[in-house]
């Protein structure tokens, strides 16, 4: 603890009886006893205090970067949203043929000056409205999407059965 030495030790006890004496000795060694003993308490709760604090300010670090994993992976998945997307294309394409007829009238004429051939005028349309044929509801794309991930799984999943019976049967037959 100190790094005394038995002999050392006689040495102090031999000089507190002298000083103190032996009257009064008892109940200062139970004094000294009860002072040191204070000393280690204190000292083990400042110890336990300083780990508390340690393993705290670890765990904030560690929080620190498991919420900085969980923010980099859902900004990763609103970026890539395959259903999302498919949805926007399919309805990007619903829309397209009304908007593309414009453009393609107007790249016949440029085709023509750039290769110098002469086309003739674009046929008049009549005044009077065409009839416009009745148009069929469009599903949901992501239900359409649903219904064909879900018929291709039943592919796979068939091909996977066949597969297993073909192992089973050559199995079998190296059994046999």
């Amino acid at each position: 603890m100190l790094d005394m030495s038995w002999g050392e030790v006689m040495v102090i006890g031999a000089v507190a009886l002298i000083v103190i004496g032996p009257k009064d000795l008892p109940r200062a060694l139970r004094t000294v006893g009860q002072v040191t003993g204070k000393v280690r308490r204190m000292a083990a709760e400042f110890q336990g205090q300083f780990q508390e604090a340690i393993r705290e300010a670890e765990l904030d670090d560690v929080k620190q970067q498991l919420q900085g994993m969980n923010d980099s992976v859902s900004s990763m998945n609103k970026g890539f949203n395959p259903i999302q997307s498919i949805r926007d294309e399919l309805k990007t394409a619903v829309d397209a043929p009304v908007t593309s007829q414009a453009p393609a009238s107007t790249e016949e004429p440029a085709i023509a000056q750039v290769t110098g051939e002469a086309t003739l005028p674009a046929p008049v349309e009549p005044d009077v409205p065409l009839p416009i044929p009745p148009v069929e509801p469009i599903d949901d794309p992501a239900e359409v999407i649903a219904e064909s991930l879900r018929r291709e799984a039943e592919i796979e999943a068939e091909k996977a059965a066949a597969a297993r019976a073909a192992l089973d049967e050559k199995s079998d037959l190296k059994a046999s």
